[in-house]
């Protein structure tokens, strides 16, 4: 099976070069699965309603997310309707589901949207340790899956590294988004995990991280507290394209994509 998982969609910029992108990569790579990090796709901070059904109207099986799906209130209502995913380990009751399994051609694939915790204490509500959430949960996704894929919306990749090593063998592919910087570090782990410390950033890439780069300097320079703005230039797509073994639940390949995006 081939899958598909893009890195974080950042603003508008992000938006527009995954709907005109994402069926070129499709059929290029023969694609059977697609799933999108939509943690920053509104404004970069959240996902909106109306931006839920612009993205989900795409070939986006599902969207994953992270420490910033609780900015937009109106939005808790499709956490339960619709196939978008919230940090699975978070401490606090809150709506919708951290995983979700779908049937591809007969192949059950499992998707887990799990949260770090180092330096994300102040980032949205508190989250369970999650290696100690996987090992409690993983029983319940084997037994239920044919295929487990693991987004993890951290910021240190020591601890992107750490669980990802920890989780080898036992899922499909690891996949770390939050930084919004691609790394060159795409693998299929010893015992058969596809991993990736972060898959990049859809959007806008002259900028600082997504946003207006000289607001954000200025920031840095004056302390000044300025709101921030999305950028607009530099826009690309990125990701990974994986090759799952149905039979094994293992990763075969791993190719990290890079795609550049101009408005015509």
């Amino acid at each position: 099976m081939n899958i598909l998982a893009l890195g974080d969609i950042f603003g508008k910029p992000g938006r527009r070069a995954v709907a005109k992108l994402l069926p070129e990569i499709i059929e290029k790579y023969s694609i059977d699965y697609v799933i999108v990090n939509g943690e920053n796709s509104a404004g970069g901070k959240g996902i909106t309603p109306e931006i839920a059904e612009e993205l989900l109207s795409l070939p986006i099986d599902v969207l994953t997310t992270g420490n910033h799906i609780w900015e937009h209130k109106t939005l808790t209502p499709y956490l339960s309707t619709h196939p978008i995913l919230r940090p699975i380990n978070i401490k606090e009751q809150r709506p919708g589901k951290g995983y979700g399994i779908a049937n591809v051609a007969g192949c059950r694939v499992a998707v887990v949207s799990l949260q770090g915790q180092i330096y994300m204490d102040s980032k949205g509500p508190a989250v369970t340790n999650p290696f100690h959430y996987m090992d409690a949960f993983l029983p319940f996704l084997q037994e239920k899956s044919d295929i487990i894929i693991v987004d993890f919306h951290a910021e240190a990749t020591s601890e992107k590294r750490a669980l990802g090593w920890y989780l080898d063998g036992r899922i499909a592919a690891f996949l770390g988004t939050h930084t919004h910087v691609q790394t060159s570090d795409e693998e299929i782990l010893p015992l058969g995990t596809a991993y990736i410390s972060d898959l990049g950033m859809t959007g806008p890439h002259y900028s600082v991280i997504g946003l207006d780069k000289d607001i954000a300097i200025n920031r840095f320079l004056t302390g000044e507290k300025k709101s921030f703005k999305v950028a607009k230039d530099g826009v690309r797509v990125e990701g990974v394209v994986m090759k799952i073994n149905d039979s094994s639940g293992k990763a075969e390949t791993i190719e990290r994509i890079r795609l550049y995006f101009t408005e015509q």
